[in-house]
């Protein structure tokens, strides 16, 4: 059941972040822009909304976030189907992320006031390898702990 329901919560993931791909420039900008109100509420005295930097800092850092998590993901997949040692794991992982990060910004180039790029490829890219670092550090945490 463990590897079902892993694999169910990759392809989920793998369409949360399709769903936010899909979504048109201005739209994308909006909901970007409602992240920055959210960050605004907690840090007032600046005003983050006329800072171009941050509105971008913003929009990278959700490629990297939600990479990571896919990362993570992929790896507690893998982790749950036997899919050989660690070592493959994390690469077989890694290149699965990496390749769902560029057909990502090949589909932005279809959608209106959207455009593919070679650097949220490897901000994705970086992302999804933090998520796997990450599950390989607990992992070996928890393997250390078991003995």
């Amino acid at each position: 059941m463990k590897k079902v329901s892993s694999w169910c919560a990759v392809v989920v993931w793998m369409a949360v972040i399709f769903y936010l791909s899909h979504q048109p420039g201005s739209e994308s900008s909006h909901l970007s822009g409602g992240v920055l109100e959210f960050i605004q509420a907690f840090i007032p005295l600046v005003d983050l909304s006329t800072n171009e930097w941050i509105h971008t800092l913003v929009r990278k850092g959700a490629h990297l976030s939600a990479y990571l998590i896919l990362g993570a993901l992929f790896m507690i997949a893998l982790h749950h189907s036997d899919q050989g040692r660690l070592g493959k794991r994390a690469i077989v992982a890694f290149l699965c992320c990496f390749l769902y990060a560029i057909s990502d910004e090949v589909h932005q180039l279809f959608i209106p006031g959207r455009s593919g790029q070679a650097t949220d490829v490897l901000i994705d890219s970086l992302g999804a390898a933090i998520g796997i670092a990450l599950y390989l550090a607990i992992s070996k945490v928890r393997r250390r702990k078991a003995f």
